[in-house]
C-alpha cells in the first residue's frame, strides 16, 4: 500500500461530541481530519472510532501516528518532504 499524504505536520484540535466518526487515513480528504471519501481507489480505508464523552481532542493529521486516530507526536519525527 502507498504511503499516506501528510495533510499537515501538526494535530487538528477538534471539539467532539459523543458519537461515531470516520478518521481520514489517506490524507487526501479536504476537511481534515475526517474522511470525505477521497480514499476511493487508493487502498486506504477510513478508521471508524467512537467518542463516549464530549472532549477537545488532538487528532492526527500527519497520518503516521501509532495511536490512530489520536496524535502521538510522530509528526515531529517526519523528514521534510
Amino acid at each position: 500500500m502507498p504511503e499516506p499524504i501528510i495533510a499537515r505536520r501538526s494535530p487538528v484540535f477538534v471539539d467532539l461530541e459523543p458519537g461515531r466518526y470516520a478518521w481520514c487515513s489517506c490524507g487526501a480528504a479536504a476537511e481534515q481530519p475526517f474522511c470525505d471519501g477521497s480514499h476511493r481507489g487508493t487502498g486506504f480505508r477510513p478508521l471508524i472510532f467512537e467518542v463516549e464523552r464530549a472532549c477537545k481532542c488532538a487528532i492526527c493529521a500527519c497520518k503516521h501516528t501509532v495511536d490512530e486516530p489520536w496524535c502521538d507526536g510522530t509528526h515531529r519525527e517526519l523528514t521534510p518532504g
